[in-house]
């Protein structure tokens, strides 16, 4: 039976077909499957992410049809991918534990099925369960990460809690379901976390990229350098997006807003890359507070991330195939 959605009506990413999780044959044809985590127990400010994959699945202004045609790389994510929604994890927010549990046995089934996992959050509490998930699958600590966030969440506990979105990163490495020096941090700023958690990280060799540093070197040089790391000594990639790595200004729906982000213009384009120039083997979009948001300017611009990551995988699987699409030589695709 489809788990359906625990915040609003029962619909589907964008229109795509609905799926059981416990039909798996139903959708064994799928490439990728949208998964909702409404969970919002781990935050540590403001919370109502819990609406957060409501608000993406919804949030847009063509109709829900199941097709998304991209201009810019000249396929249909949706329809190519033959993607799915497998509906809501049952996440109560005063049963934390419980909650992950049931988010990595999902994650972990989808993945074990050669099918690409997209977790629409909920806090970030739930890179935890959706990271491991797909390390059962990838292996043990062969699974790189690179990680949007305007905050580090490698915080040893929070509130006295081993979970909370300010942890998962430490709970990951600590694990071993993923290496620390291939972790890959990307528009940390602000004041936080503390130098004692910065020597944890140091310790571990996890790369983090400053927007300062992003502002000095400019983000083309930085994804150079991010995808490389990524690709060496791992099979594959978890792309994890906290939409506070962006601007508040542009993305003001979210739990602990941060100044000085990346534009929307900016995140969209690089996670596009990434999508396109790495083994992808899940992703989740996290921290959309719709409570928060101003026009919905949020949950759209969430939305779109999952659409660009899903664009750049078909791109990847068509080329890979020798199928013809838009040539990466062009401006709008820049290759790494």
């Amino acid at each position: 039976m489809r788990l359906g959605n625990m915040y609003g009506p029962d619909v589907t990413f964008l229109g795509v077909p609905a799926g059981d999780p416990d039909e798996p044959e139903q959708w064994a044809s799928a490439r990728a499957a949208l998964i909702g985590a409404p969970f919002d127990g781990g935050t540590s400010h403001r919370s109502g992410c819990r609406f957060g994959p409501q608000a993406i699945r919804t949030t847009d202004y063509l109709p829900q049809d199941g097709s998304r045609p991209s201009l810019a790389l000249g396929v249909d994510p949706l329809v190519d991918l033959g993607v799915v929604d497998l509906g809501d994890v049952l996440m109560p927010s005063g049963e934390i534990e419980r909650s992950l549990a049931a988010l990595e046995k999902l994650v972990t089934l989808v993945a074990s099925r050669g099918v690409l996992p997209i977790v629409l959050g909920g806090d970030h509490t739930i890179a935890l369960p959706d990271v491991t998930g797909v390390a059962h699958h990838v292996g043990w600590g062969r699974v790189s990460v690179i990680h949007f966030d305007a905050h580090a969440d490698t915080g040893d506990s929070q509130f006295g809690s081993l979970y909370g979105h300010g942890t998962p990163m430490r709970r990951l490495i600590e694990s071993g379901a993923c290496r620390g020096d291939r972790f890959l941090q990307v528009g940390l700023r602000g004041y936080w976390p503390e130098p004692e958690t910065l020597h944890w990280m140091s310790e571990q060799g996890m790369r983090s990229f400053e927007m300062s540093e992003i502002v000095r070197r400019g983000l083309d040089a930085v994804l150079d350098e991010v995808i490389t790391i990524a690709l060496d000594d791992c099979d594959a990639v978890f792309l994890s997006v906290d939409v506070d790595v962006v601007d508040p200004g542009s993305a003001p729906g979210t739990g602990t807003p941060e100044p000085g982000g990346l534009t929307s213009r900016q995140l969209l384009d690089a996670v596009r890359r990434i999508a396109m120039w790495v083994p992808l083997a899940g992703m989740d979009v996290v921290e959309v507070s719709p409570p928060y948001d101003q026009a919905e300017i949020t949950a759209y611009l969430a939305n779109r991330v999952v659409l660009e990551v899903l664009g750049g995988v078909a791109w990847r699987e068509k080329s890979l195939r020798g199928e013809v699409v838009r040539d990466p030589s062009d401006p709008l695709l820049k290759d790494r």
